[in-house]
């Protein structure tokens, strides 16, 4: 027995079936065949997990791990102030910050399809995993740079502007808390 054939993997599976296709006789059995293949190629396994439903406690309980882990580092550089400090005066920058930040969020998810999960549409429109995600990553970032002493809301521009670079990396953080596979 060969190597290959002690530990066969999804590709083998492939390549077996595109042998079998040159080996059958009709054009019916070819087309099974084929159809095999693309849902083989559909459930392929994927580097990130697959949603299972709409967006719920577990999800969220994910999402703001994630958004912890990703934003500590955040919260305790001099560097994210710094930022806020240059991007407050700048409306633009402003904008385009928070543009980056849910395009990123919005790629992520998009990886995972979840645009698919039906019961994930608020009136069949709004993704409530999104609004979740962007909410958790907002309001976990916005408790802990004031909880912890990083903002000071006599300033309350610069303070948001310092808030909003911190919750822009924890949505990214929770977007990939919350698409991670289970282990």
């Amino acid at each position: 027995m060969s190597e290959r054939d002690s530990d066969p993997d999804f590709q083998d599976a492939i390549d077996e079936l595109e042998e079998l296709e040159d080996f059958v006789d009709s054009a019916e059995e070819r087309e099974q065949v084929r159809e095999a293949m693309r849902t083989l190629e559909r459930a392929r396994p994927r580097m990130f997990g697959r949603l299972r439903d709409g967006f719920d406690s577990r999800d969220a309980g994910e999402a703001l791990v994630g958004s912890f882990v990703f934003g500590i580092p955040m919260i305790v550089e001099e560097g994210t102030l710094e930022i806020g400090v240059y991007i407050a005066t700048r409306p633009l920058f402003i904008v385009t910050t928070m543009l980056l930040g849910l395009t990123l969020v919005l790629g992520i998810l998009r990886s995972v399809e979840f645009e698919k999960v039906e019961e994930d549409l608020l009136f069949g429109v709004v993704p409530v995993r999104l609004i979740g995600i962007l909410a958790i990553a907002s309001g976990t970032a916005l408790l802990l740079m004031t909880l912890w002493g990083r903002v000071d809301w006599a300033t309350p521009h610069v303070a948001a502007s310092q808030t909003l670079v911190t919750a822009v990396v924890m949505a990214v953080g929770a977007s990939f808390g919350d698409i991670l596979p289970e282990v």
